[in-house]
C-alpha cells in the first residue's frame, strides 16, 4: 500500500494493523551518536496508549517499546531505527456483526472501493491504532529537536462546545482530557462520560505551540512550513481542519490589523502564527486542528452492506468517545517529524 512513508530526509515508514500481530515504525535519517533509549520513547507511548481514564478506549495496550535496530550501546548509529509494538489486547470477534456493513463516518466503505478488500477487524490501517507507530517515530524526532532547543506542546482547547478560558501549561498532563484549563477540563470530562453512557461521541479542537524554532525554516513554494505541518496534521485520521495564528479570523481583519509589524527588537504581534511566506519567523509557531467526533458509536444508524442493501448498524466494542485526549501526543509527534526533516533539509542548503 502506498502512502506509508512520511518525510524527505528524516523519514518514517509505519506498518501494522489494529488487530494484527503488531504495529511499528522504521525511522531513517537519524543523526548518529545521539543518546536515546527505550524509556525515552516509552514516555511518549504511555501518553497515547488506551485505557488511561474514563474518557478513553478501555482496550489494554501497554505499547511496550522494542527497538530492533539503529541503537548501539545506548546511542543512535545513523542506520535505520526499527521500533515494534506488539498488539496484546485484540478482540477481532467484536467486529463480526459489522463485517459486511459500512460504519458511517469511518473508512470501511472507501477502503473497499480503493482496494477491493478490507480488514474489518477495527479497520486495519484505517484504525487510530496506526498512530502508535507515529508517536514512536516522533519521539526520535523530539529527542533530536531537544538538542536544537525546540519544544513542542499540544493540548485540548475545546471539547463538545466547552472551551478553555485560561491557559495553564502545568495542568495539561494533570487532567484526563489534556485541557489547558483545569475547570473547563472537568466539564469536558463530564460531557464525554455522558456521551459515552448513551453510546455517542464528540469532537473538539487541539492547539499546538512550537517554541525555539530558528527563523528561515521551510521551503518557500510547495514545501512551505505551514503546508508541511498541514499535511502532517490532516494525515491523522480524525483531523478535518487546521488554522495557523489568527486562522479563519484573518478573513474578517484588515491588513493593517493582521500584518505583524516590526521594530528593531522584532515582531510586535504574531497573527501569522510564526510563519510568513511558508518560512518560520522565529516567533512561536501556533496552529489549531479540528478533531471530528469518533465515528464508531453504538447509536443505531442507517447504512448499507457490501451487497448495497440498506441496513441498520450499531457499533459495539472499545472506542474512544472523544479522540482529543489521545490525539494530543500524536499531534506533537507529527509536528516533531516535520520540523526535524526541515532542519535537515535546511542544513543541506549550506552543506
Amino acid at each position: 500500500m502506498a502512502g506509508n512513508t512520511f518525510g524527505e530526509v528524516f523519514k518514517i515508514t509505519t506498518f501494522g494493523e489494529s488487530h494484527g500481530a503488531a504495529v511499528g515504525v522504521i525511522v531513517d535519517g537519524v543523526t548518529p551518536n545521539v543518546e536515546i533509549d527505550e524509556a525515552y520513547i516509552q514516555k511518549q507511548m504511555d501518553r497515547r496508549k488506551p485505557g488511561q481514564s474514563s474518557v478513553t478506549s478501555p482496550r489494554k495496550e501497554y505499547d511496550v517499546v522494542q527497538i530492533q535496530s539503529g541503537i548501539f550501546e545506548g546511542k543512535t548509529t545513523g542506520t535505520p531505527l526499527f521500533v515494534v509494538l506488539y498488539n496484546k489486547d485484540m478482540k477481532p470477534e467484536a467486529y463480526n456483526d459489522i463485517q459486511h456493513s459500512f460504519r458511517p463516518g469511518h473508512a470501511d466503505y472507501t477502503f473497499l472501493q480503493k482496494y477491493g478488500i478490507r480488514d474489518h477487524r477495527g479497520s486495519g490501517r484505517a484504525s487510530g491504532r496506526e498512530t502508535a507507530a507515529r508517536v514512536a517515530g516522533g519521539a526520535i524526532a523530539r529527542k533530536l529537536l531537544e538538542r536544537r532547543g525546540v519544544g513542542v506542546l499540544a493540548y485540548t482547547q475545546e471539547v463538545g462546545g466547552i472551551k478553555c478560558q485560561t491557559f495553564d501549561e502545568d495542568v495539561i498532563e494533570q487532567n484526563a482530557v489534556r485541557a489547558c484549563d483545569a475547570k473547563a477540563g472537568a466539564e469536558m470530562i463530564k460531557k464525554i462520560e455522558h456521551l459515552a453512557s448513551i453510546g455517542d461521541s464528540c469532537g473538539g479542537i487541539v492547539e499546538c505551540r512550537i517554541r525555539g524554532v530558528i527563523p528561515g525554516l521551510g521551503e518557500p513554494v510547495f514545501d512551505k512550513l505551514d503546508a508541511e505541518l498541514a499535511k502532517a496534521m490532516l494525515s491523522i485520521g480524525a483531523v478535518k481542519g487546521i488554522e495557523f495564528g489568527a486562522g479563519f479570523e484573518a478573513a474578517s481583519m484588515l491588513g493593517s490589523e493582521h500584518n505583524d509589524a516590526m521594530n528593531k527588537d522584532g515582531f510586535l504581534s504574531n497573527h501569522s502564527g510564526g510563519i510568513i511566506g511558508g518560512i518560520s519567523t522565529g516567533e512561536e509557531i501556533i496552529f489549531r486542528i479540528s478533531v471530528k467526533p469518533t465515528s464508531s458509536i453504538s447509536v443505531t444508524q442507517q447504512t448499507i452492506n457490501t451487497n448495497g442493501e440498506e441496513v441498520e448498524i450499531k457499533t459495539e466494542g472499545r472506542h474512544d468517545p472523544c479522540i482529543c485526549p489521545r490525539i494530543v501526543p500524536v499531534v506533537e509527534a507529527m509536528a516533531c517529524l516535520v520540523l526535524e526533516d526541515l532542519y535537515k533539509r535546511q542544513a543541506a542548503i549550506f552543506g
